[in-house]
């Protein structure tokens, strides 16, 4: 299975239908609001792990419910709630695989690929219960959840191994010792401008508003994009820094996600200041 995996990654062959399906979902889910809250950027966490929830959850049910006797009602139920539900988990899934590298995208496309098998499936098995036809119904629902859950296994791949739409930033934090480190004399810094420093060989971004200073983990946590290269903007009314490779934007008074495809706000360090100088430390 990880020489099957290892070959997806790496078969290029899939970019030619890859590309071309990115292209046709960023010019579908153009506006930012959308796209915003598709990558769940008003969670502070991902919205597409949460939505597959229902849907497995509901075949899942349904699987055990068709063992049992007298339980047909019910198990349509589920059958026809978890396709339903497929959905939105599916568009909200499309808009973040856009966003990953290409060998994410190559694993993401056979990924979305069994899903849609498995969604067709329950499909068909909903159309034949609610046609009398039981028997068939259940056939196409434990196929499709086979499809489905070898869908899962990709997406598992997918984010735990290849790091998609998961916090890349944060694993630096392990990275900092224990206790305050000082960063920079409070007067030298500049009004309004990123500056940036190390703690531990971490690098960390420091923005002062008047006597107020941000210090923030400068990896992205989107994929790993240098916030300290990025350019300072306003957006409602918040000072945010906006990631120079994707886009991403986050509050520099609070670390929050303010534009995707970050679907994880940012780390800001606790600060203060002893004889005019900036310290930080771990939260």
């Amino acid at each position: 299975m990880r020489a099957l995996l290892t070959k997806i990654e790496r078969a290029s062959a899939l970019d030619r239908a890859g590309d071309r399906l990115q292209r046709a979902v960023q010019a579908t889910l153009r506006p930012q609001r959308v796209r915003d809250l598709l990558h769940g950027v008003f969670l502070g966490h991902p919205l597409h792990p949460a939505l597959v929830q229902v849907p497995i959850g509901s075949w899942i049910s349904a699987a055990v419910l068709d063992l049992l006797p007298g339980q047909r009602r019910a198990a349509t139920t589920l059958v026809g709630l978890g396709t339903v539900s497929a959905l939105p988990a599916a568009v909200a899934g499309l808009n973040d695989w856009a966003a990953l590298s290409r060998d994410q995208r190559r694993i993401g496309l056979v990924h979305a690929a069994s899903n849609t098998i498995g969604l067709t499936l329950y499909a068909g098995s909903l159309a034949a219960r609610l046609n009398g036809r039981h028997g068939t119904g259940r056939a196409l629902a434990y196929l499709g959840l086979s499809a489905a859950s070898a869908g899962a296994y990709l997406g598992g791949h997918l984010a735990y191994k290849q790091g998609a739409q998961v916090n890349q930033s944060v694993s630096e934090l392990h990275r900092i010792g224990e206790g305050w480190h000082a960063l920079a004399d409070l007067a030298a810094l500049p009004q309004r401008k990123l500056v940036t420093r190390e703690m531990d060989d971490v690098s960390v971004i420091l923005y002062r508003h008047g006597d107020e200073v941000t210090v923030m983990l400068e990896r992205c946590p989107h994929q790993s994009g240098p916030l300290g290269e990025g350019e300072v903007t306003e957006i409602d009314g918040h000072a945010c820094v906006v990631c120079p490779w994707h886009g991403s934007a986050f509050r520099l008074n609070g670390g929050e996600v303010m534009h995707g495809p970050s679907g994880n706000d940012q780390q800001v360090l606790p600060t203060r200041v002893v004889d005019g100088v900036l310290e930080a430390r771990l939260p």
